[in-house]
């Protein structure tokens, strides 16, 4: 089992929620979760500015490397659930290296 070590960081504006919090977070990306994640368990703290977050993965296959690492994986799962989900995306910044759905938004007006 793999253990990785995240956190979401709260965007500026925006006020810590409810002791919900953490448990909203944590169904969110469950809820976003595939197979191939190999997630096994979530757990998670709340911070002042940002909510830290513990994923354990299973060990990837090693007769599969396309299953890639388990930073790979914890990345792909918060960028996918970040994505994903309006209530993530109103309360926290993009994980770190995720792009900004909004770059591509035709809609959007250039700088």
């Amino acid at each position: 089992m793999d253990c990785v070590y995240t956190s979401l960081r709260r965007r500026p504006e925006v006020s810590p929620a409810p002791a919900g919090e953490v448990a909203e977070v944590i169904g969110i990306l469950w809820a976003h979760t595939t197979p191939k994640d190999g997630l096994e368990h979530i757990s998670g703290s709340l911070d002042s500015d940002r909510v830290d977050l513990l994923l354990y993965f299973l060990s990837p296959d090693p007769t599969s490397p396309a299953a890639g690492g388990p930073l790979h994986r914890a990345a792909a799962l918060l960028t996918r659930g970040h994505q994903a989900s309006p209530a993530l995306m109103r309360r926290y910044l993009p994980p770190a290296g995720a792009p900004c759905p909004q770059a591509d938004d035709p809609r959007r007006p250039k700088a």
